[in-house]
């Protein structure tokens, strides 16, 4: 097990730890624990990019970590949606297009799976990889307007607090909208892509 690889499945538990800290019970053990839940899922998302430029480095690309990496960040990033939907951090109205990300990222590791079968393996397509940086983009957002709203209402002015916690709203839900709609299109384009390996 190489570090590209550890990187990439860190994701996993990172996600976990993530949602754990941002329950409300949370709070009085771990005081600033939105924030920390925010650094970590930073962190996270970054490894997204970190792993890939590692293996490149050191010659150490391989079919598992190209799988693992696709699959990881379908784990990081449903279960984020699902967990901040769930602590109603998301409106309740996110819910469908929520569902629709989950239906899209299904449909491909099927396909991947499918593909896997068959002894191929099929690397992330650009319009994936600008999908999963706009999903995770909308998480971030999420989680730092919930860092905000926790943990610097006492330290800065009430009309800044205001301004900003607006700010990271309006930027969360567009970005969400927005990821919902390439999520769709680049689901449609790699079935479409990739439905021969179902009818060969």
């Amino acid at each position: 097990m190489n570090l590209p690889n550890l990187l990439t499945l860190s994701r996993i538990p990172l996600m976990l730890l993530i949602i754990c800290l941002l329950y409300p019970e949370a709070n009085s053990i771990f005081p600033w624990s939105k924030s920390l839940a925010f650094i970590l899922f930073l962190f996270a998302a970054l490894t997204d990019w970190m792993d890939g430029w590692l293996a490149r480095k050191f010659s150490q690309v391989s079919d598992f970590g190209k799988f693992m990496d696709a699959l990881a960040d379908k784990v990081l990033t449903l279960g984020m949606f699902t967990g901040l939907l769930g602590l109603g951090i998301l409106p309740k109205w996110s819910l469908f297009p929520i569902l629709l990300i989950l239906s899209r990222e299904l449909l491909v590791t099927g396909i991947r799976l499918v593909a896997a079968g068959k002894g191929k393996t099929l690397a992330a397509e650009k319009i994936g990889k600008l999908k999963t940086v706009i999903q995770l983009t909308c998480l971030s957002l999420s989680l730092a307007k919930v860092s905000v709203e926790s943990d610097f209402h006492t330290l800065i002015s009430s009309k800044t607090f205001d301004l900003l916690v607006s700010t990271l709203d309006i930027s969360m839900i567009s970005s969400l909208l927005l990821a919902t709609l390439i999520t769709v299109v680049s689901g449609v384009l790699y079935m479409k892509k990739y439905w021969r390996l179902f009818t060969e």
